[in-house]
């Protein structure tokens, strides 16, 4: 007879060790936790990496509108004269950046003397309007134009910068060298732009932001009161497991959707207020679970020897009981965070969830529903498939997790 040797790695080590381990091995799961990794990192970043940076991605460019994926336009950039207050680091990340620079889209440009003219981009195949600019004015913060005088026999401008009190001179030349090196861009649309002239991908970065902030702060009020009344009317069963029960079974038969609505009407409408009510909403299936879990371990010998030894009801719950029943509420809090992303997406979209501009997804594809049976379907399809994906990412971990924290689970490879 031939012995096969067992696998240590998956019987030996802690209980959250073997559970890893497990998780490895299967791969749907894995590639799930890697997609809810990267959108976590591009939530935290969010701004640092949008190709437009104003809060919410909200630089609205009408003669923009509804451009096709991988179109590109040139801009001239003119200093503002009433330039943001500049912000640090995290501020920026966290919460965007006013534009230094005012963005004029063109077709063609040309010099002429210290003036650049530019012919507008419209969005058609005609040209716009020509528009001038005085070169300084563009590279510079000006806000007395009149400070500006243009010798044309040396080819110079002399001027007076915003905040300063001595007068600069500099050529026409220069100032044109720089607008053509930094002022003239051109920018790549991956996404293309919606309907007001907005990037698309920037959109969907801080969107996701939204999505995972919603499941975020949902799980962790439903977690907080589902394992508190859960554990409650199981360990302390009679009368308060009656009356939880009763809470839970009424709660239990409304549906979720619109018991989220009616929160939301109470709380008012805004991103806070879908936080709340969707966790308000969601704490019934783990109060169940934990209900249930603690009813089952409550008659264990370690809890009776708790007991023995004159320990307090509240030690022997959250530090005996409470820690093994966890592995459940891991993977109810997986399902629950993609039902919460689904929930928020689809009140944005009745419009009683995210408020404008607040880049929702939901909100996104009710913007552009008009345009699903026409050739620019793809403005709510992006949207949409973001949706999908992130939703079956943390299924997918859900049912990993279960899998993984599974004891009775035989591997095949750790038989004899």
């Amino acid at each position: 007879m031939i012995f096969r040797k067992k696998n240590k790695d998956l019987t030996h080590g802690s209980l959250g060790q073997l559970t890893w381990r497990r998780l490895k091995r299967n791969g749907m799961a894995m590639t799930g936790l890697v997609i809810i990794i990267l959108a976590c990192v591009v939530s935290v970043l969010g701004y640092l990496i949008t190709p437009d940076p104003t809060p919410y991605a909200n630089e609205q460019k009408p003669e923009l509108s509804i451009r096709a994926p991988g179109s590109a336009n040139r801009f001239l950039l003119v200093k503002r004269n009433d330039p943001a207050n500049r912000r640090n680091f995290f501020a920026r990340m966290l919460l965007g950046q006013q534009p230094v620079f005012d963005s004029y889209a063109f077709t063609s440009y040309r010099f002429t003397g210290p003036d650049i003219v530019i012919r507008e981009f419209t969005g058609g195949e005609s040209e716009g309007e020509p528009a001038g600019f005085n070169v300084a004015d563009v590279v510079y913060e000006i806000d007395d134009l009149s400070s500006i005088r243009y010798d044309e026999a040396n080819g110079t401008i002399e001027f007076l910068v915003t905040g300063e009190k001595d007068i600069r001179k500099v050529t026409v030349a220069d100032l044109r060298k720089k607008i053509e090196e930094d002022h003239l861009v051109t920018r790549t649309f991956l996404l293309g732009t919606d309907l007001l002239g907005r990037d698309m991908l920037s959109r969907l970065i801080i969107g996701t932001r939204i999505s995972l902030g919603v499941g975020l702060i949902s799980v962790l009020i439903s977690i907080s009161i589902g394992i508190t009344l859960g554990a409650m009317a199981g360990y302390f069963r009679g009368a308060v497991d009656a009356a939880i029960m009763w809470l839970i079974n009424v709660v239990w038969s409304i549906p979720t959707l619109l018991l989220v609505i009616a929160f939301t009407f109470v709380l008012g409408k805004g991103i806070t207020q879908v936080f709340i009510a969707v966790g308000l909403t969601m704490w019934v299936d783990v109060a169940r679970i934990v209900r249930g879990q603690v009813l089952s371990i409550r008659e264990k010998e370690f809890v009776e020897a708790g007991k023995a030894l004159g320990f307090g009801h509240s030690r022997i719950l959250f530090r005996h009981i409470l820690p093994n029943v966890m592995g459940p509420v891991v993977v109810i809090a997986a399902s629950n965070f993609a039902s919460a992303i689904l929930l928020e997406a689809g009140l944005s979209f009745l419009g009683i969830g995210a408020q404008p501009p607040v880049p929702s997804w939901g909100e996104m594809i009710n913007a552009h529903r008009g345009y699903i049976l026409m050739d620019k379907a793809y403005l709510a399809f992006i949207p949409g498939m973001a949706i999908m994906v992130l939703v079956l990412a943390f299924m997918l971990l859900g049912n990993g997790l279960r899998d993984a924290l599974d004891t009775r689970a035989v591997d095949a490879r750790t038989s004899v």
